[in-house]
């Protein structure tokens, strides 16, 4: 509970036994509720996630791999037809510190936006990002901005809060189900009229190894562009969303 607001969080896992744990004894006493998506993960990551002692943990599992953007939408589901107020995206290897939650929920709670997203670029710490990871976030956030008309700088952070009834309003059973979901979310947020903010996050990087892979940038950007066109040609019809110049988002 937020300032009389359920907030709910979910957490994509594929294959987190290892650093799950540490992420659920860090976040979970946040939540009214999380909801673990377990991905068909190979490992214990069900297993560990159901082990523990915490009431407030809930395990989801896909009976087949689908991606870490199915896992979300999933998540998202369940928690909206639950009745949740805030929705919560953490990772499941602990990348996510649960002291910037305050700054999450603040725009939400005080209807400055409907969607806030985590901007690690923006942080004081924000050179603990690998700089690969900074350039490709940098270029991938202008590419993305221009895309959706929102002006946001790091559009894949993972990092992220939405309202309940913002999730109404969301085609979700579009949302590309695998890495370049963010992108795609923030195209369908723009479609649906989504005011979205970003507020600095910390970018932690310890122990744990990364998924992304350097073919995944192309994948992205083809992604986007994909997305792009296909909200160009929306655009012909009468009640089609027009994506215009940059609207300002609160940071």
């Amino acid at each position: 509970m937020f300032s009389s607001h359920s907030v709910w969080c979910v957490v994509p896992a594929y294959n987190e036994e290892r650093l799950l744990p540490r992420m659920l004894g860090r976040a979970s006493k946040h939540f009214d509720r999380v909801l673990v998506v377990d991905d068909a993960s190979q490992d214990a990551t069900a297993e560990v996630a159901s082990a523990t002692l915490d009431p407030r943990v809930q395990v989801l599992r896909h009976a087949q791999n689908q991606g870490v953007g199915a896992a979300i939408r999933s998540g998202y589901l369940a928690a909206a037809a639950a009745g949740a107020d805030i929705v919560v995206v953490m990772a499941a290897d602990d990348q996510m510190d649960p002291a910037d939650l305050p700054s999450l929920l603040e725009p939400l709670v005080r209807d400055r936006a409907e969607y806030v997203k985590g901007n690690r670029l923006i942080h004081a710490a924000a050179r603990r990002m690998p700089w690969e990871r900074r350039a490709a976030g940098y270029v991938l956030g202008f590419i993305t901005a221009r895309a959706t008309g929102y002006a946001l700088s790091d559009s894949q952070c993972g990092y992220t809060a939405i309202s309940g009834r913002a999730l109404e309003r969301l085609d979700l059973d579009e949302l590309w189900p695998r890495y370049g979901y963010p992108n795609d979310l923030l195209a369908l947020a723009a479609r649906a009229g989504l005011r979205v903010a970003e507020v600095a996050v910390a970018p932690v990087y310890a122990d744990e190894a990364s998924g992304i892979r350097p073919y995944h940038f192309f994948s992205v950007c083809a992604l986007i562009a994909r997305r792009w066109a296909g909200e160009r040609k929306r655009k012909l019809f009468p009640h089609g969303k027009v994506f215009g110049g940059l609207r300002k988002s609160i940071t």
